[in-house]
């Protein structure tokens, strides 16, 4: 396939998931459903002469001085990386066939690193698939070092990933597929084409490579910023009011999860019965290590929600329904 084949004539060919299997196995290809390109575009911010093109805190992000976002709702609605636009005086969007148009950006929540753009266009939404399995089969979409369109695949190296240290809120997916400076805002998606993550970081260990370990934020986190920054203009959060610690080593060996030390007077957490010194193992199904985890599994629902939560009272174990204060 010659270097100056045209985007149309790759779309007409298609692309394929190189599947992962075992040792000694031959490679299976998969069709793959070029149309997922229409959803996807180049975001090209235009910034002040001179000006950095990202935080100097998110370095290990990699340098991008352009970057990605998906199609994610009908009117326009373009899901990216909120440091893609660090800067940015205005910011323009490039489609699949070499359109250009100027976009709005609408809001930004700096907790997730996400934002939302609108363009004066009623592009197609990517179609979002369910949460991918562990090993499973993905394929980035994005423009890497600027280059444009471009699709890389991998499997799904963990789920729910947080504490990464990129953004306050975190909730990856972990892939090896190829990610470089410029995909942040693209889209992972599944063999089906359907949206399973939206890039966010790589990284990188300030330099220009990439070394396979690479996050996208999970589509539940995306849907939940997106529907309160489009309802709200900013993210509405919730409050379960307790106070958690880490345990100590020694008692690590034996549990895993946080201990409450410390709840606030009729608030959320005291009304549904949890204590000080109670165990809490797991929050709406999600399992806590670090306090990245229970930050997440908080952020993930909304005021008014009933949330439950699993928690070891002097050896039995519990669940206790906690309803999120605003």
């Amino acid at each position: 396939m010659g270097a100056t084949m045209s985007i149309t004539a790759v779309l007409a060919v298609g692309f394929a998931f190189v599947l992962a299997l075992p040792l000694g196995a031959r490679a299976e290809i998969a069709p793959f459903p070029a149309g997922v390109l229409a959803s996807v575009v180049t975001v090209l911010p235009v910034r002040p002469r001179g000006a950095p093109a990202v935080r100097p805190e998110a370095a290990l992000r990699g340098e991008e001085r352009s970057g990605s976002g998906v199609v994610l709702r009908q009117g326009g609605y373009i899901a990216t990386a909120a440091h893609v636009l660090d800067g940015a005086q205005s910011v323009s969007v490039r489609l699949h066939d070499g359109r250009e148009m100027p976009a709005t950006i609408k809001a930004r929540d700096t907790a997730t690193d996400l934002a939302l753009l609108q363009v004066d266009e009623d592009l197609p939404p990517l179609a979002l698939g369910p949460a991918p399995a562990l090993g499973a089969p993905v394929c980035g979409i994005g423009n890497p070092f600027g280059v444009g369109l471009s699709v890389s695949c991998g499997v799904v190296s963990a789920l729910r990933r947080s504490g990464m240290g990129f953004n306050s809120i975190e909730d990856f997916v972990q892939t090896d597929a190829v990610l470089n400076p410029g995909t942040s805002g693209g889209a992972l998606v599944d063999r089906a084409g359907r949206l399973v993550g939206l890039v966010s970081a790589i990284f990188t260990r300030r330099s220009d490579a990439n070394i396979g370990v690479n996050f996208a934020v999970s589509t539940d986190l995306l849907v939940r910023v997106v529907d309160d920054l489009l309802k709200f203009g900013r993210v509405v959060t919730g409050r379960a009011e307790f106070r958690l610690s880490l345990l100590p080593a020694a008692e690590r060996r034996r549990h895993a999860g946080l201990r409450i030390t410390g709840l606030t007077a009729g608030g959320a957490a005291e009304r549904s019965g949890l204590r000080s010194g109670d165990l809490v193992t797991a929050i709406a199904g999600r399992k806590l290590r670090k306090r990245s985890d229970v930050r997440t599994a908080i952020f993930l629902h909304r005021p008014g929600d009933k949330v439950r939560v699993a928690a070891v009272r002097q050896g039995r174990s519990r669940v206790f329904t906690l309803t999120l204060r605003r």
